[in-house]
């Protein structure tokens, strides 16, 4: 296996090097070995294990309380430090720029091996690092990740002036393919969509892609599960989805990645589904951590809505309501939007209990009223 014979390699240019800072280029590669081999836990741990002979604290585990602290102290520093007189400094510090790129690379990771709230910590810490000593190259992708953890509904158009801000950072470096895929995929696919129209975010998110794919970073992938998602939520053209989701599979198979390949067979499976109304394509998909949880029972639901049935779909919306502050990728707009659509289809009915489904209707009008006020063009038919 290539992977093999690169892992191998990049552990002899270790072995053979004395200083530690010359052994980080390898040690970040090997992290992304790791990533697309599928091995998350090894990939956490590299990274882990630099960050720490960095000087810096990587905790076991974080409690919610921490990481809402850690975000809003984050946010009232950016709101102090950011100004013309900050724009105008540059981390300087070699070892300090690595730091942020470690961290930034450490985030995903550690959502999926570890929890939200342990990936909201260390990306805070990264930002904290560039608003103390100036901005770099990965200061606009670490901002990035921390307001597409942040962002909610109250806070929403702050947020997205703080993410167009770090969007105008990418004019002062020469941020290269790898920075651009991750970029993409964090301002397109989880931020910008709460005010952008789905099919502009698609498109930059397929332009996410094919920067990734050809700087070889692993958010190229990433790119592409967030293509797909926006494409089937946005109302496009069913079989065209699934001969896209077909392409980026074929990729996986032909480099031998792991990266988001279930996350790509979950979607398979529901556009399959909704082309055949309803039919099964035998395709399994192994939950490999807790945070591959949600988009399985979201998808669930989702199939479940469109073929009618509703009592599953509940069930199923219901138990991803209950992790979504946990492992969240889906933005909990759309979980309350086809919540409370399906709650309206049983209240006709009037099946069993009716007090908690009308509790979910009202929850999903507000939301949607506050979505609509970002995005007209998003939300107010939907609403």
């Amino acid at each position: 296996c290539q992977y093999d014979e690169a892992e191998q390699i990049l552990r002899g240019i270790s072995g053979r090097t004395r200083c530690f800072e010359d052994k980080l280029p390898s040690y970040f590669l090997l992290s992304q070995i790791f990533q697309a081999q599928g091995k998350v836990a090894d990939a956490y741990d590299t990274c882990s294990f630099v960050l720490l002979q960095l000087g810096e604290n990587i905790p076991d585990s974080v409690t919610p309380e921490a990481a809402t602290t850690v975000i809003d102290e984050t946010l009232k520093m950016y709101e102090e430090v950011y100004n013309d007189d900050w724009l105008e400094r540059k981390m300087e510090d070699e070892t300090l720029r690595i730091v942020v790129k470690f961290y930034s690379a450490i985030i995903f990771l550690a959502f999926l091996c570890r929890s939200r709230y342990t990936a909201i910590f260390l990306i805070c810490k990264a930002v904290q690092l560039s608003l103390r000593n100036g901005a770099c190259v990965y200061t606009p992708l670490s901002l990035l990740q921390l307001i597409g953890f942040a962002i909610e509904d109250k806070n929403a158009a702050n947020l997205y002036h703080i993410a167009k801000n770090a969007l105008s950072l990418l004019e002062r470096f020469d941020v290269g393919g790898d920075q651009i895929s991750g970029i993409f995929m964090n301002f397109y696919g989880r931020i910008a969509w709460n005010f952008e129209p789905f099919q502009v975010c698609g498109d930059n998110l397929r332009r996410g892609f094919e920067s990734g794919l050809s700087s070889g970073s692993n958010f190229g992938f990433n790119c592409a599960f967030h293509v797909i998602k926006t494409g089937i939520i946005s109302g496009e053209n069913l079989v065209a989805l699934l001969k896209e989701i077909d392409y980026y599979l074929h990729l996986l198979k032909t480099y031998k990645s792991e990266l988001m390949r279930n996350a790509l067979l979950i979607s398979r499976e529901t556009v399959s589904a909704l082309i055949d109304k309803g039919g099964v394509t035998g395709i399994e998909v192994k939950v490999v951590s807790n945070s591959g949880q949600e988009p399985v029972l979201f998808h669930q639901a989702f199939r479940a809505f469109w073929s009618g049935y509703t009592v599953r779909c509940h069930h199923f919306f219901e138990k991803c309501s209950q992790l979504s502050g946990l492992y969240v990728q889906f933005n909990p707009i759309l979980l309350k939007f086809y919540h409370g659509l399906n709650s309206l289809d049983i209240l006709k009915q009037k099946k069993s209990h009716t007090t908690r489904y009308k509790e979910v209707v009202r929850d999903a009008i507000s939301a949607m009223k506050d979505a609509a006020a970002n995005s007209d063009w998003n939300f107010t038919n939907k609403l």
